[in-house]
């Protein structure tokens, strides 16, 4: 997808950027691990376009696409997913907005202030979605992946080791997987490769902590929103877009 130069109005530009601010004032105001500070600026020449080989959610072709670089072991990140989830029951059906998830697994050393691994489990659990993806398409994609941010705890403080491990193959299953397909493909690390790049070329556009995403406007301009965003900073952004393309 080409980047294009074009700017928004001044008018659009300022509500768009009012509701961003808006919703980082909610953002900043939480206890939030030092990874959760996302970029404030994203390279619109280095994003990678999207493709077929991305999670699309919605219609591929839609106006306005959202890029979102998630870690399924971050709290932000699972607070966040329910507000696209929403975000795409009101925009997904009309083909206004389309939701792109890659993956950004925060579980390098070095990522905790004390030089230990801040989401230890992140890899392997992005991994995890993405055999629901070569097993049962885009469709089980998604639906392994809201049913896993609907029951993990994430890593915090009061639940440092995240969601129990054992529990992967079990929402294979209860989203109609095969079970034994699922394990040898997630012991496999078949997809650990996919994953690794997806988080690199995060890196290579400035990503620095989750989630963090990328609003692509219809006039091809990309638009950085900072962390875990509510429902209403994001929905005007949208309207605001919307209308400027009409």
């Amino acid at each position: 997808m080409e980047n294009k130069s074009s700017a928004l109005n001044i008018p659009t530009a300022i509500i768009i950027a009012g509701a961003i601010i808006a919703g980082s004032v909610i953002y900043t105001m939480k206890p939030a691990p030092s990874s959760n500070q996302a970029v404030t600026g994203t390279s619109q020449a280095k994003l990678k376009p999207i493709s077929a080989s991305d999670h699309i959610l919605g219609n591929p072709n839609a106006k306005i696409k959202i890029v979102e670089y998630s870690d399924p072991s971050c709290p932000f990140c699972k607070v966040f997913h329910n507000t696209m989830r929403k975000i795409m029951n009101e925009y997904g059906k009309s083909g206004d907005v389309a939701w792109v998830y890659r993956s950004f697994p925060i579980d390098k050393p070095g990522t905790r202030p004390d030089g230990g691994i801040l989401h230890p489990n992140a890899g392997r659990e992005a991994q995890a979605m993405e055999c629901a993806a070569a097993l049962g398409g885009n469709d089980k994609f998604w639906a392994y992946t809201n049913r896993f941010y609907e029951i993990t705890p994430a890593v915090t403080s009061t639940s440092p080791d995240g969601l129990d491990q054992n529990e992967l193959p079990k929402i294979a299953e209860f989203v109609g997987l095969d079970v034994n397909d699922f394990k040898t493909c997630l012991d496999s690390g078949r997809y650990k490769d996919k994953v690794e790049a997806s988080y690199e070329e995060g890196l290579s556009i400035g990503i620095q902590g989750t989630p963090s995403s990328i609003i692509i406007t219809p006039s091809g301009k990309n638009i950085p929103i900072e962390g875990a965003q509510p429902y209403e900073a994001i929905k005007q952004s949208i309207d605001a877009l919307l209308a400027e393309g009409r």
